[in-house]
């Protein structure tokens, strides 16, 4: 199986896992090494805009912004290629009262052993921001 056909399952298998809360198979699916920057670029969620590296900060990752609600994930479309698959993705988040949908384009690079090695989520960060308060200002 060529690295993009193996990024192209890892990202699917990525969402199953967020989708079902199992955050030891996520973890699972990463190289030791692996950046996962969500969002790509400077935001209040990643100061630096390095995104965090390693499994360590993964996890904590993980614990800080997708622990923290149920989220539903819907591929519209998949594109492999190269070593890695670009799909745009439909995210659906509800903390509580909060619900919060997004469209985003996460881009997955695989290496040969088909872990994940890189996971950059392309979305807006302040579009997100305006609907949680919009929210909080009508509840």
């Amino acid at each position: 199986m060529s690295n993009c056909l193996k990024a192209q399952a890892a990202s699917q298998q990525s969402m199953m896992h967020v989708m079902a809360k199992d955050k030891q198979g996520w973890l699972s699916l990463f190289s030791p090494d692996a950046v996962v920057q969500d969002p790509v670029g400077v935001s209040p969620l990643d100061p630096t805009g390095l995104g965090v590296q390693g499994i360590d900060a993964i996890s904590t990752f993980w614990d800080n912004f997708i622990a923290s609600g149920d989220i539903t994930l819907t591929i519209n479309t998949s594109i492999p290629a190269g070593d890695e698959c670009a799909n745009l993705v439909n995210i659906v988040k509800v903390m509580g009262d909060l619900r919060i949908e997004n469209d985003m384009i996460v881009v997955y690079a695989a290496n040969d052993q088909g872990q994940i090695t890189s996971l950059k989520a392309y979305w807006e960060y302040a579009k997100v921001e305006a609907q949680i308060t919009a929210q909080l200002s009508a509840g």
